[in-house]
């Protein structure tokens, strides 16, 4: 009984310790970091021009600073957020569609519908 109690409490620290060191190291990050980040990943997947990439990089950092500040609003409801949202999300993919060529718009596209059907996957097993 001893043994087993002992067990029961070392694990209990262990996994207390594991979370509290990952909740710990969870740093916000600023519109200017997810901005570049997402840049760096579109530079990569569409083989972006210098030109494009600055171009690409105020867009989303306006998309990322637009975000932030509906999330801090917090007042408004949840649909009129969402409504928000969407024309932030449009008036993002139309000024991409300036910046970028036929050929890298394909390679969006296609990087979209990918990420549409892995969140239809993902919705599919949580149904079940």
């Amino acid at each position: 009984m001893k043994k087993l109690f002992l067990t029961l409490a070392i694990a209990f620290i262990g996994f207390t310790a594991t979370y509290a060191q990952t909740a710990a190291h969870k740093e916000k990050t600023t519109p200017a970091q997810k901005a570049e980040k997402s840049t760096a990943k579109l530079q990569k997947e569409l083989s972006l021009t210098a030109d494009q990439k600055q171009k690409v990089y105020a867009i989303e950092l306006d998309k990322f600073q637009k975000a932030e500040s509906l999330h801090k609003s917090g007042h408004a409801a949840k649909q009129a957020q969402k409504d928000q949202q969407k024309a932030i999300k449009k008036e993002t993919e139309a000024k991409l569609d300036k910046v970028l060529n036929a050929e890298q718009k394909k390679k969006l596209d296609a990087v979209h519908a990918e990420k549409k059907a892995k969140k239809e996957q993902r919705k599919a097993k949580k149904a079940y």
